[in-house]
Order: C-alpha cells, then structure tokens, then sequence
C-alpha cells in the first residue's frame, strides 16, 4: 500500500465484535429464563425474527436522528411483544432491562480479530467509531479483551451525531491528533462507514464478509479480518 496510514478508526458491531452471534445468545438465554414460550406459544425462532426485524426499524429511526436512546430501548421489544398481544409493561420492561445487561457482556469476536490487532498494534494507533451506545460499547471493549487496542472511543451516543454525518469523524480525528491524509476507517456499514468517511476525505476499507453487491467507490474491500494487515504492513 503506498500511502502511509497512521490511524485506524474501526467499527465496532458488525465489524469486529459479532453483534448477531451474541446479541442471539443473549436472547436464547432470557428467552429461555423469563418462559416466553410457554406464556406467548410461540418458538423463540419465530419471537427472534420479529424482533430482529423490529429492532432494525428502530435503529434505522435512530440514525435518522428521529427517535432517542430511551425510544429505542423501549419501543423494539414493546412492540415485538404486541405483534403477539402481550403488553405486560413490567415484564417487557425487565426483558429489556436483562437485555442490556447481559448482551454486551458475551465476547465473540469475528474469525481473525484478535490475530488482526496484534498484528497492526505496533505500527498504528488504533480507535473506534461505533454508532452503539457509550456505556454498552466499553462494556462490549473490556469483557471481549479489546480494549487495550485501542486509544479513543467514538460514540455517536456522546457526540450527539451518528455516522455517516460528518461531524462524528472529524471529532474523532480531533480526538485522536490524526488528519484525513494519515486516516483509515474499517467498518461493514456502507453508508455509515464507508460513505460517512468518504465524504470528509478518508480511505476507508470496507469489511464485506458475506461478499455482497454494491456499486460503491471504496478505496480497499475485505473479506476477512485477517486480510488487513497485508494491506497496510
């Protein structure tokens, strides 16, 4: 690679902490706990895909700046639990409740992350910028053993913006004492990675592990983790 990078901002969720494969296990283990199949008659398969589908609705509301942390927490299991006709509050609430706290503490990683980060350590200074909330993001950092990769923590939930706004990566360009010519920003999210980092001049590398489709100018693509390091060392 001939441009010399001295930062790496990653993405967290989805890039290298596995959001799906722990948000799952946490899921299947309250779900088991709180009885919900026998009280809703429902397989918790079926109970996972309505959520899944309700919890990206309202984190899409979230990105556009059009619903509150708060909104978010409450609104994606109330409502899953109302397709169903259950509208307990209490116990809803406490499943929500259970869910933030035991979600962030699983620890899957995604294949080569660890391997990845040794690998570049000592040759950059290492951030992230998540989307995801300020405290649940440190707790996912220490329990998974990331957080000693990395010098500065990005939240839009500090900050105040999401990616793909601008002001998020110039704030943690800020933070970090880089400029755009020695930045690079890794995440899976086109729009909120790839493009948020275009559009204030970042290379970025777009971590596309299911190989999808896209008509999108990026500067590098990977498939896997520990691709990165062949790129930048």
């Amino acid at each position: 690679m001939a441009k010399e990078y001295q930062h790496l901002f990653f993405d967290l969720d989805h890039t290298l902490w596995d959001f799906e494969k722990n948000s799952k296990q946490a899921l299947l283990e309250l779900y088991d706990s709180y009885a919900w199949e026998s009280i809703l008659n429902l397989p918790v398969d079926e109970f996972l895909q309505s959520y899944y589908q309700k919890n990206e609705e309202m984190w899409a509301l979230y990105r556009a700046n059009k619903i509150d942390k708060a909104t978010l927490r409450h609104r994606r299991f109330a409502e899953t639990f109302a397709i169903y006709n259950y509208q307990h509050d209490d116990k809803v609430a406490n499943f929500e409740k259970d869910y933030i706290h035991l979600a962030p503490q699983k620890t899957a990683l995604f294949p080569g992350c660890m391997a990845m980060l040794q690998s570049l350590y000592a040759n950059f200074s290492m951030h992230i910028i998540t989307n995801g909330f300020e405290e649940t993001q440190h707790i996912k950092l220490a329990k998974s053993g990331l957080s000693p990769f990395f010098d500065k923590i990005i939240t839009s939930d500090k900050i105040g913006v999401n990616k793909p706004e601008a002001k998020i990566f110039v704030e943690a360009m800020r933070q970090a004492g880089a400029d755009r010519k020695n930045s690079l920003m890794i995440g899976d999210s086109l729009l909120a990675d790839i493009i948020g980092a275009r559009n204030v001049g970042i290379d970025q590398v777009f971590f596309n592990p299911h190989s999808n489709q896209h008509q999108e100018k990026v500067s590098f693509e990977i498939k896997a983790l520990d691709e990165l390091p062949g790129l930048l060392l």
